[in-house]
């Protein structure tokens, strides 16, 4: 006969916190230097004054930590199974921020078949092309070096959820012939050094939107300060 255990939830509560906000972990991103995880608006704001790790104050990069930092979808599972109702309270406040400004919550738009994208995200079975029902994101992708070929359309589509990441592995492939060859690049926007796990969604809503789109991007080779 085997005998169940239960823990208190408060005694994993150092485990799955952000030590910034002290509240349960939202899009969970470690340092990838020292493996201390937080959640990523937390973590993003203080590196845009700092180079160091909250927790142990490691440098994490003299002048590109927001390279060195990675969004942990293993943590972020744990915290929404073992936190009750913590996904759906995020879900909701979600639909809440779009309801009060007016727009249309992207998960909301029918798709072919007439379901909703947040039925599908409710199924993590459900087979859709996910990327393409995403909310959409237009980018000019600007070369700004003279040793670096200018690409030939520099006009593209892409999913609102893609990260400077994948942009990093499109004009690595395109300008540099590999894939591969995606951290000889970096990518800008308004001069800004861009993190590789920001979405476009991020970079758009915190970097562009006083402005029009196309959400224009300048890529570069390389540079080590």
């Amino acid at each position: 006969m085997t005998m169940e255990r239960k823990i208190k939830l408060k005694t994993l509560n150092n485990y799955i916190t952000c030590k910034i906000c002290r509240g349960y972990l939202i899009d969970a991103t470690t340092v990838t230097e020292c493996l201390h995880t937080f959640c990523k608006s937390c973590l993003v704001k203080h590196l845009e004054e700092n180079n160091t790790c909250p927790t142990c104050k490691i440098v994490i990069h003299q002048s590109h930590p927001l390279q060195y930092i990675s969004f942990d979808r293993t943590m972020q599972d744990i915290v929404y199974k073992l936190v009750p109702e913590l996904q759906k309270t995020e879900c909701d406040k979600e639909k809440e921020f779009y309801r009060i400004r007016g727009l249309q919550n992207p998960k909301d738009i029918p798709l072919a078949n007439g379901e909703s994208n947040g039925e599908h995200d409710a199924d993590p079975h459900a087979e859709a092309d996910y990327h393409r029902q995403d909310e959409q994101v237009n980018v000019c992708l600007e070369c700004i070096s003279s040793n670096l070929k200018t690409l030939k359309r520099r006009f593209i589509r892409c999913s609102a959820q893609a990260t400077i990441l994948h942009l990093k592995k499109f004009v690595a492939m395109k300008v540099l012939n590999g894939m591969e060859k995606y951290r000889d690049i970096d990518i800008l926007c308004n001069d800004e050094l861009l993190g590789k796990d920001h979405t476009l969604k991020f970079v758009y809503v915190t970097r562009w939107r006083f402005q029009n789109p196309p959400l224009t991007l300048q890529y570069r080779p390389r540079i080590d300060i």
